[in-house]
């Protein structure tokens, strides 16, 4: 067939994460807006003296209350990652999150104003209403826009070892980023199979007619070693014709959140990595000034909750309270991280280093409780003052275990391109790392963060942080 024949267009429904994105955005502030009237017609009944009217708009509320959905919006920050925005236990959990923090928020300000200088009935109002208005809003979200029609139709191009983890990867996502049609190969031993339960369809002499048939959207490459002439011709001519193609590594981390170290060429960390990882002087300022006051924030909760934490651990496993240990630090500078002690005095009696894993048997009955609640993190803030460490950024990691796991990783020492940090990209999407293939996923975790790290990402990770801490997920 003439390799140049019209493509008839995909159905223009389908929708792109940005679009996904846009939707979600427009509908919680429009539930946010909504439920700002009705807080402020419920507060206006209640005061009575001048009813709902422009008098009271003008007169009543602070300046402040009318950007209430903007807080709101913020609050619901990682609900806007699509995968989250799919799943109704997702997005119930983000939400009663949002709720808990605004309410603890509110509270802490409330109790340390003047008496009746913040309203009460307004805001409980709109607490109630924005909840309610967006779980309803995100709800028909879920029924509606990721039914089918509205879904991506994709193609993955090349069936190797590229295409078929990739392949692997959309199969372990419900609900699934796009529908896959299939894959396409030029070797004619893959012609006819499956890979993860997808057809291998053809080669690149059918790709412009498996477009046509199937109404495809989108074209994912997945070809890791040398391109044929007639399947370059092939993309060429799709492209020209509206179809939109993505590399495999871009899409990965698209839907992933994560760099597909184990699949780039060894030279990706000099040519793509370095380069897309820098940040401007803004970035860096602002990162350092949220980093001294977080750390002032918090250490003055630490000296709160000091004298209960201390007495804990002296009753469970007897002195010392804390613990220190050198930690490998940006650019590889070593520094001695600060923590309450969680595990028994003779965790490491024989002087291996071992990385701490999920149920750890070394960790005392008090140490447990306080790695669920992170707060045997709080000591660490004292680093985030000096310097040392950042709110946000890789898990900090001790020399020998930096050193035993770069000669088996990837990239493994591009995490101390910038500063460690108290939580991180990796720490909520993964947790604790007891082997080598485990810290091989949370390392493509933070190279994701070093590479697209920016103040609401940043925001985004401590947001999560506080929903892990409410909720008791650490271990």
């Amino acid at each position: 067939m003439d390799s140049y024949q019209i493509i008839r267009k995909p159905f223009q429904l389908r929708l792109r994460t940005g679009e996904r994105r846009l939707i979600l955005v427009t509908g919680d502030f429009m539930a946010s807006v909504l439920a700002l009237l009705v807080a402020l017609y419920f507060w206006a009944q209640k005061d009575a003296w001048l009813d709902f009217s422009f008098d009271f708009l003008r007169e009543r509320p602070d300046i402040w209350f009318y950007f209430l959905p903007f807080a709101w919006m913020l609050l619901l920050v990682e609900l806007y990652d699509i995968r989250r925005a799919s799943r109704l236990s997702e997005t119930l959990r983000g939400i009663g999150i949002a709720v808990a923090i605004g309410l603890g928020v509110y509270f802490f300000v409330f109790f340390l104003s003047p008496p009746n200088s913040l309203p009460r009935r307004g805001f409980l109002v709109f607490v109630l209403a924005t909840s309610i208005l967006t779980l309803m809003w995100r709800f028909l979200y879920i029924r509606i826009f990721t039914a089918p029609l509205f879904m991506r139709r994709a193609l993955i191009v090349g069936a190797g070892r590229a295409g078929s983890t990739l392949a692997k990867v959309i199969k372990g996502i419900w609900p699934p980023p796009f529908f896959v049609i299939g894959l396409i190969d030029d070797d004619p031993q893959k012609l006819n199979t499956e890979i993860e339960g997808f057809p291998v369809l053809g080669g690149s002499d059918r790709l412009l007619q498996i477009i046509e048939d199937q109404q495809v959207s989108d074209l994912i490459f997945a070809i890791s070693g040398e391109m044929g002439s007639k399947m370059f011709e092939a993309l060429v001519t799709a492209e020209e014709q509206g179809i939109e193609i993505t590399t495999m590594p871009v899409l990965y981390e698209d839907i992933l959140g994560r760099v597909p170290v184990f699949l780039l060429q060894s030279d990706w960390i000099l040519r793509s990595f370095v380069d897309e990882a820098h940040t401007g002087s803004f970035y860096e300022i602002t990162k350092r000034l949220m980093d001294i006051l977080g750390g002032l924030m918090m250490g003055f909760i630490l000296l709160i909750l000091l004298p209960l934490i201390a007495l804990a651990i002296l009753l469970d496993d007897g002195l010392p309270i804390f613990y220190t240990q050198e930690r490998m630090g940006k650019s590889g500078k070593p520094y001695k991280i600060i923590k309450f002690r969680t595990m028994h005095k003779d965790a490491e009696s024989d002087g291996i280093a071992r990385p701490a894993k999920e149920n750890d048997e070394r960790v005392t009955r008090v140490g447990r409780l306080l790695r669920k609640s992170h707060l045997d993190e709080f000591p660490q803030f004292l680093n985030v003052l000096r310097g040392e460490m950042s709110l946000v950024g890789p898990r900090a990691e001790r020399p020998e275990i930096v050193e035993e796991l770069q000669a088996q990783i990837p990239f493994y020492r591009a995490r101390l391109l910038v500063r460690p940090g108290v939580t991180g990209w990796a720490q909520i999407n993964f947790g604790y790392a007891s082997t080598v293939a485990a810290n091989g996923i949370k390392l493509e975790y933070d190279l994701y963060y070093i590479k697209h790290r920016n103040l609401l990402l940043d925001f985004t990770i401590l947001l999560r942080t506080i929903g892990a801490v409410v909720g008791f997920r650490g271990q």
